[in-house]
């Protein structure tokens, strides 16, 4: 079924209710907090968000006798949204709750645009992009080149995992391990798994150690699976695909952070289909693509798209093999997308 564009006025109605929803929950935690004063709440210390649940968020205190709890805490009407991974400072009340007071800058942030194309943050802190993705559901090299593109962009380094790889000793698949192959060209690093026969976790393991990491990929692809394979106890609900569309089905339904015994932490976040771009300008979708960089301000003309103009420097790039066929298809597809 096609997306309904809405009128200028239905986006301002929506806009409108969203902003009065967003003040009610504003007036909420400010008589949360009203009730909590007056000698009710402890002295302001480190804490780090941990999971989000409208007005309210878990904080897992970092320091001092309450290092390791974790409390439900609001947030003061004057601050930002948080998201998973923020750092906080918080004050507990005697309730086993507590109040945010203040949101320490944040190193990095992950952002993809909502329904109304508005940016979102959807994870902060963050400094592993894990780009999970597999045989089954069918895998497109279009939403990997967005999450690479976004990684790029947010300073974010990606790591590229194709889980249930025992699929393929059944179904082999020469294209998808081709599609590894010119990524790990590229300069990504590459990983080939399976969270149920547990091959290659290890690696894995490796690689999420001292980081704080991101999984993100279609729905379906085991992101859920991985987790309860790397952390036993967690028991996160696993999807199974639909049989009508062999896609995915959501099972993750907020961005929760876990740590690993060994150092380490990992943000799991819902199950994103689709992967907007729609905030980024002409010129850094182009820097997204690495390969392209060489290339950049040798065409003929400075207004170049690189579609089909004379003198192009990275059309002659793919045409010489510079420049892969298959990502200057992402490209024009992720360009598209930038234009409408």
């Amino acid at each position: 079924m096609a997306k309904r564009n809405l009128s200028r006025r239905q986006n301002w109605r929506i806009q409108k209710i969203q902003d009065e929803r967003a003040a009610r929950a504003d007036r909420r935690a400010e008589r949360a907090e009203e009730s909590l004063v007056g000698g009710d709440l402890g002295s302001e210390q480190p804490g780090l968000v941990i999971a989000h649940f409208g007005v309210q968020v878990d904080v897992e205190a970092t320091s001092g006798e309450l290092a390791g709890q974790i409390r439900r805490c609001y947030r003061r009407a004057n601050l930002p949204a948080l998201v998973t991974g923020d750092r906080v400072v918080w004050r507990p009340d005697n309730q086993q709750g507590g109040v945010i007071v203040a949101q320490q800058e944040r190193q990095t942030e992950l952002c993809r645009p909502d329904q109304r194309g508005q940016l979102k943050p959807v994870a902060a802190n963050v400094d592993r992009l894990i780009i999970v993705f597999a045989p089954l559901p069918t895998p497109y090299t279009n939403l990997i080149d967005r999450y690479l593109v976004a990684a790029e962009q947010a300073d974010i380094e990606p790591l590229l995992v194709m889980n249930k790889s025992d699929l393929l000793k059944t179904s082999p698949n020469p294209e998808l391990l081709q599609w590894l192959d010119d990524y790990s060209r590229l300069g990504y690093r590459t990983l080939l798994l399976s969270a149920g026969e547990g091959d290659g976790l290890d690696n894995l393991r490796a690689e999420l150690k001292d980081h704080t990491s991101v999984f993100v990929g279609q729905s379906g692809v085991g992101k859920s699976s991985l987790i309860n394979a790397l952390l036993p106890g967690q028991d996160l609900r696993v999807g199974a695909l639909s049989e009508s569309t062999g896609k995915g089905t959501h099972t993750t339904t907020t961005a929760k952070l876990f740590h690993f015994p060994a150092g380490g932490d990992l943000i799991d976040s819902p199950g994103i289909r689709e992967f907007g771009l729609t905030h980024i300008s002409h010129d850094e979708l182009l820097e997204g693509f690495i390969e392209f960089r060489p290339f950049l301000g040798h065409c003929r003309f400075r207004d170049c798209q690189h579609l089909h103009e004379p003198g192009c420097a990275l059309l002659q790039a793919v045409e010489a093999g510079d420049i892969s066929a298959i990502r200057m298809s992402s490209y024009r597809h992720i360009l598209s997308t930038l234009a409408n």
